[in-house]
């Protein structure tokens, strides 16, 4: 049998395949279709410091090769998840379960680290692609000087590995992921989705209510796929990558421009099983290339 195992910051994955946040929820409804243990692994929905209720509707629309969403993080809050849903998420499921966090402030994203070290989160991701309050409204994401920053006071107070989640709406994602490797950053996964808009050309209008939203889907691997070779080779960090997932072929393309783990996501509101077609891929490429272990396939890109 082929190892398909990964370490990623210490912690043992089964296989490279994980599921984006946002995408999947708390797994619960997902598991009806695939048990979670077919995953090695999947990012639990966005958590913010007290309860938020989300954009109001519309905020998700569909476009040509993916969907455009602006939620708004709708969640219970970081104390709910500790408390309730994590120890449920740990006896029911047998997978590693990343945390992700989002923030207003630095001191917020220190104190979600520091409540989320003490569940059984094998992992803690934090997104930073948030408005940043002491900083005029600005994206912490956008500005390497604050990225740093905030990792390395988020560090000092996070017990679990600490991957930043980057995104992609900067001018150069090679400098916000040194800064997070400055900061003291155990890894880094990307992209987050890149912002778009859709226009009612009847009313003139856009059709999401928050006017702008993140685009994700087969419309961004491209982008994606190049953001994670830049990264790779920028930084020492392991890296999960993302972005228009849609089989095995696309988890590899990734793995071979550097990511460790991948990520499903907009794919799985296609096909909510698509972790079966995905394994069955991947298993299928390594037989034909006679690869005995999945990590040989990290970072193998030749340019020409």
């Amino acid at each position: 049998m082929a190892n398909l195992e990964i370490d990623y910051c210490g912690v043992k994955f089964r296989n490279p395949i994980v599921t984006a946040s946002g995408t999947f929820g708390f797994g619960y409804e997902y598991d009806e279709y695939a048990p979670l243990s077919e995953y090695g692994g999947f990012a639990a929905k966005g958590l913010t410091r007290q309860p938020r209720g989300g954009n109001p509707a519309p905020r998700i629309i569909e476009t040509p090769a993916g969907i455009l969403n602006s939620v708004g993080l709708q969640n219970p809050g970081v104390e709910v998840f500790s408390e309730y849903i994590m120890p449920d998420l740990a006896e029911k499921f047998d997978t590693n379960v990343i945390a992700n966090m989002s923030g207003n402030t630095i001191e917020e994203y220190a104190e979600m680290a520091e409540i989320l070290s003490e569940t059984d989160a094998a992992i803690i991701e934090m997104n930073i692609s948030c408005p940043n309050v002491k900083h005029g409204g600005m994206a912490f994401g956008t500005n390497a000087a604050v990225v740093e920053e905030l990792t390395r006071e988020v560090k000092k107070r996070c017990k679990k590995p600490l991957v930043v989640k980057l995104s992609p709406n900067v001018t150069s994602v090679t400098e916000i992921a040194r800064a997070a490797e400055a900061g003291g950053a155990d890894g880094l996964s990307l992209i987050n989705t890149l912002m778009g808009m859709k226009i009612d050309i009847n009313t003139r209008r856009p059709m999401l209510a928050n006017n702008t939203g993140g685009l994700s889907g087969p419309a961004v691997k491209p982008v994606a796929i190049r953001m994670v070779h830049e990264v790779y080779n920028a930084v020492n960090l392991p890296l999960i990558g993302m972005g228009g997932v849609m089989s095995g072929a696309d988890v590899i393309e990734f793995m071979i421009a550097g990511a460790k783990l991948v990520a499903l996501g907009t794919g799985l509101f296609a096909k909510p099983d698509l972790i079966f077609d995905v394994k069955r891929d991947i298993e299928a490429y390594m037989e034909r290339f006679k690869i005995d272990d999945i990590n040989d396939v990290v970072g193998t890109l030749e340019l020409n």
